[in-house]
């Protein structure tokens, strides 16, 4: 028996390969399909089924391309109504992968058609389940994103899931391993784990929504609490899981157009397309093309750019470092955004080589920033999470988080000067984009960001919890 987690950290997600005399099951495939088409070649197995949890939002599953590729099967469990040919399995349907069996226990109430599958051995006994997003390390799945599709509020589905829990989870041995589709940083859920798997009884000592005892009341509550609006293209991806999708070699083929510094302007003057820098923070503060948006390769790329440019149809105009253009089409096609239409050719340099215009981002050390808080006529803008905010922050900064910066534009203080600042930089220079891009220029970076205020011993608010966020 092989089971591999095949993890991808920039999305927190967790794909899964198992094989057995010869047969492998894929659980939950990113859409580049080559990682799990080497595996199976490795050992000279056949795919034999892509399992499905659900419908993912936050993520373009591989399920389509990879059952094209192998004549594999295409599984989802009950309830699922999806535009391609797939098996839908019935709850407690065995699926046989070699000597192992799969079993699909529906665990609805993340979405309708969640299911969890539990991996049983050759000896029968139960060995793991792959929970997609029903249950996480340290959490449960969000019960809000299927709420428009199902007709039912987040807390009607959140009772389901109490239920899925209870009735399907619960009851399984402690010594079972846990393997979830998302860990800490994943908008799926609130308060994840770093860790990628555990046992399912360390989970029922630990996770607040397995504890025992536990009215289905109390879950709801504690489950709806504190949910933030999830990310607009989540809707989008969930759409593309269920419709279909380009082959992402076509993807790329479209997007890997090289343009050379006139046509890459021509191309900018003639389309709606974002110009889109994905360098370091420190290479676009230097210059970068005028009304270009930030969002580094380097970060939380992925989904960044589904938060923050949202319509998944949009075409992007793309600058990278050289050498790195087809991975950054990738990790575009992985959150649906399929269409980039070019690169600048030669990278930022070939841009600035041919006399083009350039613009910058202003910083400001923490020193400095201390000398300037009693000017009222400088804003600060901290534009972490709600939570990191909540747990210290400088007295008189606005919090703008830069999940909401486009939605709540209108709000900043546009007759001040800002110094806008995140925990250590990322955050803060991509927000300085997108306000440079609508026409704000009176503003500052604060090198080094909150870590960096603190450091210089600017008083700030006491601090309420510790903050998870490194960036």
């Amino acid at each position: 028996m092989i089971i591999e987690q095949i993890y991808t950290g920039c999305l927190a997600q967790g794909a899964y390969y198992i094989e057995s005399d010869g047969e492998a099951a894929i659980i939950d495939p990113l859409r580049e399909t080559k990682p799990y088409l080497l595996r199976a070649a490795k050992n000279k197995a056949k795919i034999k089924y892509v399992f499905e949890t659900h419908f993912h939002a936050d993520f373009v599953s591989g399920h389509v391309t990879l059952a094209k590729e192998t004549g594999a099967q295409i599984v989802y469990g009950p309830t699922a109504q999806p535009d391609f040919e797939a098996l839908i399995a019935s709850d407690g349907q065995v699926f046989e992968i070699g000597k192992l069996k799969i079993i699909a226990l529906h665990t609805p109430g993340h979405t309708m058609e969640s299911t969890t599958y539990l991996l049983r051995d050759a000896n029968g006994k139960d060995h793991a389940i792959f929970s997609g997003d029903t249950l996480f390390l340290g959490d449960v799945g969000r019960p809000d994103l299927a709420q428009k599709a199902a007709h039912m509020t987040q807390e009607e589905l959140a009772g389901l899931l109490f239920d899925s829990l209870q009735t399907k989870i619960i009851p399984l041995s402690d010594d079972v391993l846990v393997y979830p589709a998302h860990g800490a940083g994943s908008a799926c859920g609130k308060n994840m784990m770093k860790e990628t798997v555990d046992t399912l009884g360390n989970q029922k000592k630990i996770n607040y929504a397995l504890r025992a005892n536990m009215t289905r009341d109390e879950f709801i509550q504690e489950v709806t609490d504190g949910l933030m609006p999830p990310p607009k293209y989540f809707p989008l991806n969930v759409q593309m899981n269920k419709r279909g999708y380009e082959d992402i070699q076509q993807v790329l083929d479209r997007g890997l157009m090289a343009l050379t510094p006139n046509a890459f302007e021509e191309a900018a003057n003639a389309t709606h397309a974002v110009i889109l820098d994905v360098r370091s923070p420190d290479e676009f503060a230097q210059a970068h093309i005028p009304k270009s948006i930030f969002i580094g390769i380097d970060g939380g790329f992925a989904p960044w750019v589904g938060a923050l440019i949202s319509d998944t149809r949009q075409e992007i105009l793309l600058v990278a470092p050289k050498g790195r253009e087809e991975e950054v089409i990738t990790r575009l096609s992985r959150v649906g955004f399929d269409h980039t239409v070019g690169y600048l050719e030669g990278g930022f340099d070939a841009w600035k080589t041919a006399g083009k215009e350039t613009d910058h981002v202003d910083s400001i050390s923490a020193e400095n920033l201390k000398h300037k808080l009693s000017d009222d006529q400088l804003a600060v803008i901290d534009v972490r999470k709600p939570g990191e905010y909540e747990s210290s922050h400088l007295p008189q900064a606005l919090s703008l988080p830069l999940d909401f910066i486009n939605e709540q534009f209108d709000t900043l203080p546009k007759n001040k000067s800002l110094a806008l600042h995140c925990a250590g930089g990322y955050r803060s220079m991509i927000a300085a984009s997108i306000l440079k891009s609508r026409g704000i220029h009176n503003l500052m970076d604060v090198t080094g960001g909150f870590k960096a205020i603190q450091e210089s011993g600017i008083t700030t608010t006491a601090v309420n919890c510790p903050s998870t966020q490194k960036n």
